[in-house]
């Protein structure tokens, strides 16, 4: 049997090379594959084949080409549901030696995929390294990601920053900045930083209409801060002062620099996918 990425039964395999890849994830890897993908499972590997002549066209030099089959142990994501066993190609890295990697049976793995539509048991890889080593501790960021997703109040996906006003206090050294954010469903979105004398400047965002005076910075490693880490540009744009007095620019791009050396860099390992 021949199984082709996103084609039919009797196609010839030719399609995009899906390497599986087993690094090890930074949180912006994980959310970039989870929010990506509408299957995500845990697969043990039953069975796979080498594949070679015209069933390994288009493979990356330095890499080999599998037919895997995988019993699926958990399915952390899925609306309708799979197959107890997965099918799919990846593409392996060779060693440093030139040689085929091995694909064990019984390796144990999270794969973030789509399901081939009329086509029960086959599933696509949705990235060159949608396939990742399964550990309890993967598995479990990969669900609270998916929680954090699924709640109402989910933070929504930045599309673009708009105006930024400064506010002066009655008194020296107090100030407030507010950043109105564009998220992707036309939620509100903004970030509040305020400066008092004698303390430590505090910034905070609402993803609601109310601003909430008890709301804080977002927390590492949770999906605001992939949100704004991930998504804010290194300086504002122009048009985010079309509305600001010139006095008071210097103090928003200093608010603004506070927010972005708060939040830290969004660091990934891998290349950056759509979500």
């Amino acid at each position: 049997m021949t199984l082709s990425f996103g084609t039919m039964a009797g196609e010839s395999l030719h399609a995009q090379p899906v390497p599986i890849a087993a690094p090890s994830l930074t949180y912006a890897d994980a959310a970039d594959l989870t929010l990506q993908a509408p299957v995500i499972a845990h697969v043990r590997v039953a069975k796979a084949s080498r594949l070679k002549g015209a069933d390994a066209a288009g493979v990356p030099a330095g890499s080999t080409r599998f037919y895997v089959e995988a019993d699926v142990l958990s399915l952390i994501r899925g609306a309708n549901g799979i197959q107890t066993r997965v099918r799919y190609l990846a593409d392996l890295r060779n060693d440093t030696g030139g040689r085929a990697p091995k694909l064990r049976k019984k390796d144990e793995y999270l794969i973030f995929a789509t399901a081939e539509g009329g086509r029960p048991g086959e599933v696509r890889l949705v990235a060159p390294d949608a396939q990742v080593r399964h550990s309890a501790a993967e598995a479990d960021r990969v669900r609270a990601i998916l929680r954090e997703a699924n709640a109402r109040d989910a933070a929504p996906r930045i599309t673009g920053i708009g105006r930024a006003f400064h506010v002066p206090g009655s008194l020296p050294g107090e100030s407030e900045t507010q950043f109105f954010l564009m998220g992707a469903d036309n939620r509100p979105l903004s970030i509040s930083v305020l400066r008092r004398p004698g303390e430590q400047p505090r910034w905070a965002v609402s993803v609601t209409e109310i601003v909430d005076e008890s709301a804080t910075a977002p927390r590492p490693d949770t999906l605001l801060w992939y949100r704004l880490a991930c998504s804010l540009p290194a300086s504002l744009p122009q048009q985010s002062f079309a509305e600001a007095d010139a006095a008071t620019i210097p103090a928003i791009r200093a608010d603004y620099n506070l927010i972005k050396m708060s939040l830290g860099p969004c660091t990934r390992t891998r290349t950056r996918t759509a979500r």
